[in-house]
């Protein structure tokens, strides 16, 4: 499948590793390259500017979307494509999601993992079908790739969660894979 557009799901801060930062910045600057539109949060601050600017930066399209209590909080970004801004948190994950074609989860705090388990949890349903990719950087998300295969071998899941989490460890073969067709 060819890729469009893509939700990208990310700390607004920039976590304890520098590695955070640079591949939420090799990705923009990936997506911005093959000219995939990104999806994000609307903020210009942490992980989603770093992802945003670069994104801009390679002649890519950014439409960020900001739930009204967070524009302040978040900076909203004003160097952007488009921002919409929506009611609250709820609206915000719907509208991202309906805008992609994929969406991909870097990371974060707690609101990226309550985006990643609504989007695995619609997914797993019959609302979507849409690819979730996690970049698991300097493995930060073993832990809950962790749960997530214990959650299935006790029995708790209805299918093997491969089919609907691919887990990559660095930004180019998140790219590779699109560019080959296997995301």
């Amino acid at each position: 499948m060819a890729y469009k557009a893509v939700a990208v799901f990310c700390g607004s801060r920039k976590g304890a590793s520098p590695l955070y930062e640079q591949h939420a910045a090799e990705l923009g600057s990936l997506l911005g390259q093959r000219k995939i539109t990104l999806i994000y949060g609307g903020g210009n601050k942490g992980l989603m500017s770093a992802l945003a600017n670069a994104a801009m930066h390679a002649g890519g399209k950014v439409v960020g979307v900001m739930p009204e209590a967070l524009v302040a909080m978040e900076n909203q970004h004003e160097g952007i494509s488009e921002l919409h801004v929506v009611e609250d948190l709820p609206a915000r994950k719907q509208m991202m999601y309906d805008l992609a074609d994929a969406a991909i989860v870097l990371p974060g705090g707690y609101g990226v993992l309550d985006e990643m388990f609504e989007m695995l949890t619609w997914n797993s349903g019959t609302v979507y079908q849409k690819k979730i990719i996690l970049l698991n950087t300097a493995g930060y998300y073993n832990h809950i790739i962790g749960h997530i295969n214990h959650q299935q071998l006790q029995g708790f899941l209805y299918e093997d969660w491969r089919d609907r989490l691919k887990v990559y460890n660095t930004p180019i073969e998140i790219v590779n894979d699109f560019d080959a067709g296997k995301s």
